[in-house]
């Protein structure tokens, strides 16, 4: 049977009945198109996470004294100028950067009264951190209410205070438009600001936040304990070997720079994750469609067993047989994979406007799709036109209709 006649004969039986050809292509429509759709959409969505965790992590460089972040060290060597925040701010790249340290009280408590009182206990879970001005843009934080403390503040050594959410809750610290202050011992703050969120440095939501000047006229701090630094996307790494040099000159050994890591293994893992995902959704959505042309395939064999005996009296072989039950189920694999993949694109697509993503698809996949459909066509249809293939040509016109 020559090629031509074969694609003849299989669109003859496909066309044959038409309405049934329909919902069995519609099953393979809707498996390849689910693949096609949930491969792109992993693939747009993990473009996204990407591009945010770049600017996040990718842009942090954190700047500490050498061994302060080794298990076991207590003390801080007083490396650190208090002018780091100016100093990291002159490198180029820098967006912000700020100091943040942790203040020894000297058994001090926190109260949100000037005397013990039953409904307002002393607090001796909360911690009170110092810091320059320019430490709540390098760490993003954001205010529900008030303000950040500024460079005036530091430098008048103020007593002022920026709260974390949860330290207003515990204090009962509810508008800022009454004014609340707190007592740290004996000494009152007029809380300014509430955090509400912060995309680096989480701790600050459980602390009281005062100004670097304020904690080295009152609690006798020597210098800085770490500087967070946010730099312009790709110069995370220039600004780490940078920063030593320009905080300790002369020994830059003393200091040690360090970033949130190079971001590619991490982008690799979150995309592969997701492809896997989406696969397994997508794989079981096209053996649906498998299932439904072995079905048809088979029903039809069953219709068409005196077509089958009499082909084989006329003298077509088993092969030819199966070969044209083959090409029947191949063909509907191939029409529902192309019609799949362009409605597989299309739902791409218009999910990536309705979130204003970038669409993101990988450029063999529009043209795989329909080989797929047709490869799941060809071995849904491998056990009917076996079936077909065995009947003897004198059962088959016995029992031909």
């Amino acid at each position: 049977m020559k090629p031509r006649d074969l694609v003849s004969e299989a669109l003859a039986g496909v066309l044959a009945r038409p309405a049934r050809a329909l919902l069995t292509v519609l099953g393979t429509v809707l498996g390849i198109a689910a693949l096609v759709a949930t491969l792109g959409i992993s693939k747009t969505a993990g473009n996204q996470i990407v591009g945010r965790f770049d600017a996040l992590a990718a842009t942090e460089v954190v700047v500490q004294p050498a061994g302060a972040d080794q298990p076991g060290a207590t003390t801080v060597n007083a490396v650190l100028p208090w002018d780091s925040e100016a100093r990291l701010r002159r490198l180029n790249g820098v967006r912000s950067a700020g100091t943040l340290s942790s203040v020894d009280l000297g058994g001090d408590l926190v109260r949100g009264a000037p005397v013990e009182d039953p409904t307002q206990p002393a607090e001796r879970s909360i911690s009170v951190r110092s810091a320059s001005p320019g430490l709540f843009a390098a760490v993003k934080a954001h205010a529900s209410q008030g303000r950040f403390f500024d460079a005036g503040n530091d430098a008048r050594a103020d007593r002022v205070a920026v709260i974390g959410a949860a330290v207003a809750a515990k204090l009962n610290i509810g508008q800022l438009e009454d004014q609340p202050a707190i007592w740290i011992g004996e000494t009152l703050y007029s809380v300014i600001g509430i955090i509400d969120d912060t995309a680096r440095v989480p701790e600050l939501l459980g602390s009281i936040v005062i100004p670097d000047g304020t904690a080295r006229d009152r609690y006798a701090l020597t210098a800085p304990a770490a500087v967070h630094v946010d730099t312009v996307i790709g110069a995370a790494s220039l600004i780490a070997k940078q920063a030593p040099l320009a905080l300790a000159p002369n020994d830059p050994s003393l200091v040690r720079a360090a970033t949130a890591g190079e971001p590619r293994k991490v982008k690799g893992e979150v995309a592969s994750d997701v492809n896997t995902l989406f696969l397994i959704l997508g794989g079981v959505s096209l053996l649906v469609g498998a299932i439904g042309i072995a079905n048809v395939t088979l029903v039809s064999v069953m219709e068409r067993v005196g077509e089958i005996g009499l082909r084989r009296a006329l003298g077509a072989q088993r092969r030819h047989i199966a070969v044209q039950f083959l090409a029947e189920s191949g063909l509907l694999g191939l029409l529902g994979g192309m019609v799949g993949a362009s409605l597989g694109i299309l739902v791409v697509v218009g999910v990536a406007i309705s979130r204003t993503w970038t669409p993101v698809l990988d450029p063999w996949l529009p043209f795989a799709a329909p080989l797929v459909g047709a490869a799941v066509g060809l071995a849904s249809g491998l056990y009917p036109a076996g079936r077909a293939a065995s009947l003897q040509p004198v059962d088959a016109l016995r029992g031909g209709t």
